[in-house]
């Protein structure tokens, strides 16, 4: 709770004050997000991975013995704080929580030098689940986390029984319609990002147009690395983690996905990763959830679809109300 008090007050103030959130007034974060507080009490993960010592930063709820741990996979643009009110919603039904910041996000290590994959991200994930010794893992992932998820789900069918996707990008294999970027590209369009550009985008394909102090308060980690001393390791970590949403496609295994899956699907979404970059004559529209939820639910063995008409890329921000009764169907409580 003193996190989202902490952020939103920031965020009042300094749009009361008209200024852009990454200048002089605006907070100032290190790679590893020191001084920006976190809903629950953040523990760090130790590992080797690549010829590296690496550490990945998580919270962790434990829940009923009775009741599997749900693991929470956070998106491209966000970390693992967002899930707080989700996490609350869960715990109070007695599931247990973890929330991990991937390598290369949040509070985690972000390597100068690293091989992203979904699938390397996944035995990182695993490793931290069983180092507390969690066995039974409803695997949740929203946006790029719902590829994660998707990949740890194929990769290890035995540790996750259940799979819930919430507006996940991947829907779609996005390099038959578009042309490969190299990391550079992404790293270029990195270093010239200004909050506005974040606040903007977020604005217009997660919102509808529409923005409020909660909204501005997720972007506060975009703001203090944009205004902080390590920007640049950031950018290339940022970078080379798009890469992976075009290179990691999962689209293409649904049919071997061999859990129940649940799909929560704002239809109002068009994120579609790459549409500025089509391959020449390509007309074919990405992003159309409208129809991407009914293709997967109806390509995986095992699959309910619970859509959400009318709402966009963040439901569990958008529209938490609507979204948790999705939950509490998933979910059931005691």
């Amino acid at each position: 709770m003193y996190r989202w008090i902490h952020c939103l007050i920031t965020a009042i103030v300094i749009t009361a004050a008209g200024h852009a959130l990454a200048d002089d007034q605006a907070p100032a974060y290190d790679a590893r997000l020191t001084g920006y507080p976190y809903p629950f009490e953040v523990h760090t993960f130790a590992f080797d991975s690549q010829r590296q010592r690496l550490e990945m930063a998580y919270m962790h709820l434990p829940g009923e013995p009775d009741r599997p741990t749900v693991l929470l996979l956070h998106g491209k643009n966000f970390a693992a704080d967002y899930w707080e009110r989700t996490a609350r919603h869960l715990q109070k039904k007695g599931y247990g929580v973890l929330m991990p910041d991937q390598v290369g996000f949040g509070k985690s290590s972000k390597p100068e030098h690293y091989q992203f994959s979904f699938e390397a991200l996944a035995a990182n994930t695993r490793e931290l689940a069983d180092s507390l010794e969690l066995e039974q893992l409803v695997v949740m992932g929203h946006s790029m986390g719902g590829m994660l998820a998707i990949r740890f789900a194929l990769q290890y069918p035995d540790s996750a029984e259940q799979l819930v996707l919430v507006n996940p990008v991947g829907l779609e294999d996005y390099l038959r319609y578009v042309e490969y970027r190299d990391p550079a590209f992404f790293y270029a369009n990195e270093q010239d990002k200004t909050i506005d550009q974040v606040r903007a985008y977020q604005r217009k394909h997660y919102y509808d147009g529409k923005w409020s102090d909660a909204y501005e308060a997720l972007i506060q980690i975009h703001a203090g690395w944009l205004n902080g001393p390590n920007w640049e390791r950031i950018a290339w970590n940022n970078a080379l983690t798009y890469d992976l949403i075009f290179t990691g496609a999962v689209v293409n295994e649904f049919d071997q996905i061999a859990v129940p899956t649940h799909l929560i699907i704002g239809t109002r979404d068009t994120t579609g990763p790459g549409r500025g970059w089509k391959k020449p004559g390509v007309d074919y529209e990405l992003g159309r959830y409208d129809r991407l939820g009914k293709s997967a639910a109806d390509t995986i063995p095992d699959a309910t679809l619970h859509e959400l008409d009318g709402i966009g890329h963040m439901p569990q921000f958008e529209a938490f109300e609507r979204y948790a009764a999705k939950l509490d169907k998933i979910f059931p409580a005691p």
